[in-house]
Formats: structure tokens, sequence, C-alpha cells
């Protein structure tokens, strides 16, 4: 049996009022919960990419992969592989700076992280960092003793690294015709 990792999954779906939900329902329906999830649109506004990790092994990805090509809003799915994709998420932190000093130790974490200080008040201090998982959480671990007020992350998103797009990968002649995307 195979070991139970993160995969990460891009689907491009049809930008339409109902499809997020059919599409998450499926995972739901196969006893699997979404790790992380993040939607928008892609230079097609007809078309959106959903990119949804999950914690599964090799086999029960390939099976939820051919089942999401099964579903007629979704036009393909690629499982990427985390050798050859960059993965990042946003991450915005709102912590308490009641004094200069801990405004200027805070500033030291964000110039290391290679954060950005996106919001300042007399007390407070809103930080926005892109970035891996890990990175994430070590910065959060880091500005935790100042005190989290408020704490969002995006969800990862994630592309292949050099030519390799995902309208190539699962795309099969004359398959889908949505513009300039077929091949």
């Amino acid at each position: 049996m195979n070991n139970v990792t993160r995969q990460s999954l891009s689907v491009l779906v049809d930008n339409e009022a109902g499809v997020l939900s059919l599409v998450t329902r499926m995972f739901s329906r196969k006893g699997y919960n979404i790790e992380s999830l993040a939607v928008g649109t892609t230079d097609d506004p007809a078309v959106s990419r959903i990119t949804i990790e999950i914690m599964a092994d090799d086999d029960h990805t390939a099976l939820l992969c051919n089942q999401l090509r099964k579903l007629l809003a979704v036009h393909s799915v690629k499982l990427l592989n985390p050798k050859n994709s960059l993965r990042r998420e946003l991450i915005l932190l709102k912590v308490q700076t009641p004094t200069s000093e801990i405004c200027n130790r805070m500033i030291q974490i964000v110039n290391i992280f290679r954060a950005s200080v996106v919001d300042l008040s007399p007390t407070t201090m809103t930080i926005a960092m892109i970035g891996e998982e890990s990175k994430a959480e070590a910065m959060e671990a880091l500005v935790k003793e100042f005190g989290i007020l408020e704490l969002v992350r995006t969800g990862m998103v994630a592309l292949e690294r050099g030519a390799d797009t995902i309208y190539e990968a699962t795309k099969e002649k004359g398959e889908f015709d949505y513009g300039k995307h077929v091949l």
C-alpha cells in the first residue's frame, strides 16, 4: 500500500455558480478532507483554476482525479509533482505592538522572512508574507509571543515549473474548445 502524503491537484473549471460546491462535494462523498483550497479566475474569465490539497495515497489520488475529470464543468485536472512545482500561500498576521521596542523587533522579524508591513497603528502591525507552509508556520511561531490578534491564510496555490502547463498534460486532441488554450 502507498503512503499517505499531501497531494496537490490543479483543476480548471467553468467559472459559474455552483461549480466549486460540486467539486468539493465530490471529495466529501469520497471521504476526503480538503486540507487547502484556493480558487480564482484564469486569464480567461470563463475559466477558474482550483488548487486543492488533500492527504491521500497515490492510488486514491488517481481515483479522485479520474472522478473530477468526469464532472461536466471540469476542463482539466493535473496532479502536481512536488519536485517540479511552485507552491505558495499568502498569510496575513495582525500582531500587538504596544511599544516601540516591540514594533522594532517585529520589523526585524518581517525583514528576516522577507515579509511586508501592510498596515500599522499605534498598537498593532499587520504583516503579509508569501511562502510555503513551513515558512508561514515558522513566522507564526516567532510572532506568537507578541500576541497574534488575527491570522488568515489563503490556501496553497501552485504552478508547475518550466514550460509545463495544465493545458498540455491532460488534454486529448480536440477536447474542450475554450479559446486560445486549445493546443
